[in-house]
């Protein structure tokens, strides 16, 4: 039995929740990852795994030795990385976690430029509006929006400041009026972010002076793709990321309004940062990717 392989065997399985999942992910077969398994639980001589028809899951032993493996392997892998770092290029697998407008709309299109300028990096890029666990899922680094949140294993490292626009297409204007003051936003249809029911408020702060508007509209969602579309479909007015819509606004098909203002200004604590863990911190292949989501949200 290849120990090293039985070990990462089991981390798939244990991460994934399945056997077949885990021989997919390394694409192997099934029945490879079940020998390695049965090999690696005969020589502990314990049971990691508890088996039924429908699922798999750990037992207390598997629980504690997948802890203690998954830093062992992270740390391995990051020893190898260190020695391709050490000639300054980006070298090897990466495995990144980005929240899925960022991802699709900001990084997507320049990633093919990313790999070409880095030939020797193979990206395992994963969309996902959820925070993901870095150690058990081994992903080297993670791209979140918001406010930074303390976590004692995690190094947390500013990219960019995130700014938010409101927008609408020249077409909804036209039809509906220039709103002239932030008050007037309460009169249109305005697309917000599902994060409560019933109207929010926008705050606009100008000369000293905050002003916060309730604004209402018929649709509300949790994904910024979805509001994009919609007010590239005339359907209102939206605030929206800068880096999700600049690229609209300098092609002039979506307007931005109130630039005079800075747009919710209580949110400034608010911004794109990447997490790793601290093995990963002099990891040539991490700083390579974070130069890169740094260039993709670099003004134009």
């Amino acid at each position: 039995m290849d120990k090293l392989q039985a070990l990462r065997a089991f981390m798939d399985v244990a991460t994934s929740g399945g056997f077949s999942k885990a021989a997919q992910r390394r694409g192997v077969a099934t029945s490879s990852v079940t020998r390695l398994i049965d090999g690696l639980e005969a020589s502990l001589g314990v049971a990691l795994l508890t088996r039924s028809t429908r699922q798999v899951a750990l037992t207390d032993a598997g629980a504690a030795y997948l802890e203690q493996i998954t830093r062992l392997l992270s740390d391995l892998d990051e020893a190898d990385g260190s020695v391709s770092d050490a000639g300054a290029e980006a070298v090897g697998p990466l495995r990144v976690s980005v929240p899925v407008s960022f991802g699709r709309l900001c990084l997507g299109p320049h990633v093919a430029g990313f790999l070409r300028a880095h030939p020797r990096l193979t990206l395992d890029l994963l969309l996902s509006d959820t925070a993901s666990d870095l150690a058990a899922e081994r992903i080297d680094v993670a791209v979140r929006i918001g406010t930074p949140a303390h976590h004692p294993e995690l190094i947390v490292r500013p990219l960019a400041a995130h700014h938010r626009h409101v927008v609408a297409s020249p077409q909804y204007l036209a039809c509906h009026g220039m709103p002239a003051r932030p008050e007037d936003l309460a009169l249109h249809e305005c697309l917000r972010f599902a994060y409560q029911a019933g109207p929010q408020r926008w705050s606009f702060l100008r000369d000293g002076r905050v002003q916060g508007v309730d604004v209402n509209g018929r649709l509300a969602a949790n994904n910024a793709d979805i509001l994009r579309e919609a007010v590239l479909g005339h359907g209102g007015i939206a605030l929206l990321a800068q880096w999700l819509v600049e690229d609209d606004v300098r092609a002039g098909r979506l307007q931005r309004l109130f630039a005079e203002y800075e747009i919710n200004p209580q949110d400034q604590h608010v911004n794109v940062h990447a997490a790793y863990l601290p093995n990963r911190r002099h990891s040539r292949k991490v700083q390579a990717f974070l130069e890169f989501v740094q260039q993709c949200l670099a003004p134009a």
